[in-house]
């Protein structure tokens, strides 16, 4: 018989994964307490919000993170391209999670066993700006097979730091 387990039984790892989560504006309560709820489940190292600043009194956003906002390391941040240039000069590689016109396919980004990601996710309604897109290189999609282009930021967010955690695994288990 298989049983559900609940959270006291669930193991908990030390190790981050070398994962930091930007925000280029993301306003959605919602959203932002399901990024914590990731950043948590993934064991990010932090997650930086950029833009109009969070409101961690919001009902909606506590309900979503389920307290994770307690747990996760996050800041804010006033100048997204400056925070960008400054992780680069620390070794991250900065990645924007948006369809472009020279975007790989989520699956073809190649991750080495030493990389550091800086996720970058965009606003609900207009995606991440066209000034961060000029600032950023690597530009990442996931390929979709409907007729809609998009999908929900933090549902994008998810997809992407589950690709990346199967690599960062497969490094830590050579």
């Amino acid at each position: 018989m298989s049983l559900q387990l609940d959270h006291s039984k669930h193991s908990e790892s030390e190790n981050k994964f070398p994962v930091i989560i930007l925000t280029d504006n993301i306003m959605g309560e919602a959203n932002i307490g399901s990024l914590f709820r990731l950043a948590d489940a993934f064991n990010i190292e932090q997650i930086i919000f950029s833009g109009t600043p969070i409101n961690l009194k919001s009902n909606r956003l506590r309900r979503t993170a389920r307290g994770t906002f307690e747990r996760v390391d996050f800041d804010h941040t006033e100048n997204i391209i400056e925070t960008i240039e400054s992780y680069k000069s620390k070794g991250y590689e900065p990645v924007a999670l948006e369809i472009t016109s020279d975007s790989l396919a989520l699956d073809a980004l190649i991750l080495k066993n030493d990389s550091k990601i800086l996720l970058i996710v965009g606003n609900e309604r207009h995606g991440i700006s066209q000034l961060v897109l000029d600032t950023v290189q690597t530009k990442v999609h996931i390929p979709m097979f409907g007729n809609n282009s998009s999908m929900n930021v933090s549902q994008a967010t998810g997809i992407a730091l589950y690709e990346f955690s199967k690599t960062f695994l497969t490094f830590r288990q050579k």
